[in-house]
């Protein structure tokens, strides 16, 4: 008991968490000498590793001289919020990292806010200080600021700070001493972090808070045991989130050890444990002793602010290229995500193939989606729409904070944009770097589709980070994407002919060659109402010569759209087709003369609104 340590690694996204694990691992010779390792180790889905962010939250443990170090890795992005609330319920300190250049981000404080909330105490890890860029003595003055802000107590205060370079794998006391390893911030997580609190005599209490499966072992459930001791083959109880009790038995328990699990034949209060054989156990269930249950209490999680609709794909194209397409395989689908992500809703509509999903923000529900069509399901996804409640007979919608970094060459087109997106400006720094960080109040409804077009406006150069600060009224309506659709009139084949018409209208999604059909979207129009194109128009052959007959064609190359960008870019009576192998964007009424015009659908919300 006292040679254990639990803690959580947390941070904004791409500050380094994963890169640190990494380098603890290797450094404290959990692996084999001849074992072939990867970069980002803890890394493991193939999502996680293409984005370099974290999506999972996920265990490893340690051994540092006779210390056993639990380590929890958390995802920095605020989307994924509902594993960071988790994590930090299995463990009893925090390393809060932060980039020596960039400085505590919004999601920073989100994470930060989460931890001094739950009575943890932190150590602060100022990460990249090899940074050409790098200002420790700043950042640390900004955590501080950030500390007294989220009213920190004296104690959580009085922190260690510790320097390092994850990548790689040195760690300083102070800037610049001789240290060549992680040493100094293994001493320092053994001498601050408490050791876990937690009587081995008193009543069994173990919480779940993250679930695995193994198709040896059935559903895998992970949890801290906060009081007494389990053993395999005990007869124990769980305690459901409604209240019944349910015994069972444990047929096998794992500790952590690197990356893999170790079997054992007890536990004892304060270790995190994988127990195998609990079937149907949930996330925020407690196991307890059968004849004297003594359940904790239940995990409380952030509500959802953004949904979307799931319906099944009814395109001409539909089922050429899924394995998974009727409503019974996505309604199942949702259903077994809805076990491992506790931040996510899932509601039945008036229609039996549509399901409302309702999520923390576009970014959890694109990897939700991407998941799905790896595994080979087709489907349709609406636009997004954040979710509205009622309180005292007001309307109610979700505020975000959010930090814009840019050139300070493109500050007036950031502030245009979000002026029309109701963005209100609270704080402006110029670092004299050549970049501004500016911080704006905006509802979270202006955020959909703005990542795309700052990143346009700005070349690229733009970092934006957004979080949930808060509950306001009802804004009325905003300006919706300001610029029609192409759509194609007919089905066919795509040809080069008939694309070069058309390019100097708008900007094409599709290239030469693609198959089409009526109703589907092919480019953003430059006006703001749909255009009906054909582009399928072959050249007519004639005997005839002329001076123009023979100008070469030259096709602008077709904006790729990846899924957030097709996500962002839909209006509200267009859906996004997604399937295993293609993202197509369409309209939902496919049929031109019964699809209303563009303008008569802008007129009529503004009617509805006023």
């Amino acid at each position: 008991m006292k040679n254990l340590r639990n803690i959580a690694i947390i941070a904004h996204v791409d500050h380094g968490k994963t890169t640190l694990v990494d380098a603890m691992l290797r450094q404290s010779g959990i692996f084999r000498e001849n074992q072939e390792l990867t970069d980002r180790v803890m890394d493991s889905n193939d999502l996680e590793r293409e984005r370099g962010i974290t999506i999972l939250a996920k265990n490893t443990a340690l051994t540092y001289g006779e210390t056993k170090i639990n380590i929890v890795d958390t995802p920095g992005h605020s989307d994924f919020g509902g594993e960071v609330e988790r994590a930090l319920r299995m463990v009893d300190g925090v390393v809060l990292l932060v980039d020596a250049s960039e400085g505590p981000l919004p999601q920073t404080r989100y994470v930060l806010q989460k931890a001094l909330s739950a009575k943890l105490p932190p150590i602060i890890v100022l990460n990249k200080i090899d940074r050409s860029d790098a200002r420790p003595a700043a950042v640390l003055d900004e955590i501080y600021d950030l500390f007294i802000d989220l009213d920190a107590t004296e104690d959580q205060l009085d922190f260690p700070v510790v320097y390092t370079n994850a990548k790689t794998g040195v760690a300083h006391r102070t800037v610049g001493d001789l240290s060549t390893t992680l040493k100094p911030l293994f001493d320092q997580i053994v001498e601050s972090m408490p050791p876990p609190t937690g009587d081995p005599e008193a009543v069994l209490q173990i919480q779940v808070t993250n679930l695995d499966y193994s198709d040896f072992l059935g559903r895998i459930a992970i949890a801290r045991v906060f009081q007494g001791t389990l053993k395999r083959g005990m007869e124990v109880a769980i305690s459901r989130l409604d209240g019944t009790i349910q015994p069972t038995k444990i047929t096998k328990l794992f500790t952590f050890r690197g990356l893999e699990r170790d079997e054992a034949e007890e536990v004892v209060a304060g270790e995190i444990v994988a127990i195998a054989g609990v079937e149907g156990i949930q996330i925020g269930e407690t196991i307890t002793d059968l004849l004297n249950p003594a359940p904790l209490e239940p995990l409380t999680i952030d509500e959802p602010t953004l949904t979307m609709v799931f319906t099944i794909n009814t395109s001409p194209f539909a089922g050429r290229e899924g394995q998974y397409v009727t409503s019974r395989d996505l309604r199942s689908r949702l259903e077994k995500e809805l076990l491992t992500n506790v931040s996510l809703r899932v509601e039945e509509t008036g229609n039996t193939d549509a399901f409302r999903v309702l999520g923390r923000g576009e970014l959890q529900l694109a990897i939700l989606i991407e998941t799905m069509r790896r595994e080979g399901y087709e489907m349709m996804v609406g636009k997004p729409e954040i979710v509205v409640k009622t309180e005292n007979g007001k309307r109610l919608e979700p505020l975000e904070s959010l930090i814009i970094d840019c050139p300070e060459t493109f500050i007036g087109i950031v502030m245009e944009a979000l002026g029309t997106r109701r963005g209100e400006m609270k704080k402006m720094v110029n670092h004299h770097s050549g970049r501004v960080r500016m911080e704006f109040s905006i509802p979270s409804r202006g955020l959909i589709g703005l990542r795309s077009q700052l990143l346009t406006d700005t070349r690229g150069t733009a970092l934006i980070h957004s979080i949930l600060e808060g509950w306001t009224e009802y804004a009325g309506d905003m300006a919706m994407r300001m610029t029609g659709a192409l759509v194609a009139d007919r089905a066919g084949v795509s040809v080069p002919y008939a694309i070069w018409g058309i390019q100097e209208r708008g900007e094409m999604f599709v290239g030469p060659g693609a198959e089409v059909y009526e109703g589907m979207i092919l480019g953003e129009n430059a006006r703001e109402d749909d255009m009906n194109v054909n582009v399928t128009k072959e050249k007519k052959q004639t005997n005839m010569r002329s001076s123009s007959a023979d100008e070469a064609i030259r096709l602008i190359p077709p904006r790729e759209l990846t899924l957030e960008k097709a996500i962002e870019f839909i209006a509200d009576d267009e859906y996004v087709e997604v399937t295993p192998k293609s993202i197509r964007l369409r309209k939902k009424v496919l049929d031109a003369k019964r699809r209303p015009k563009r303008w008569q659908e802008i007129r009529a919300s503004q009617e509805t609104s006023s």
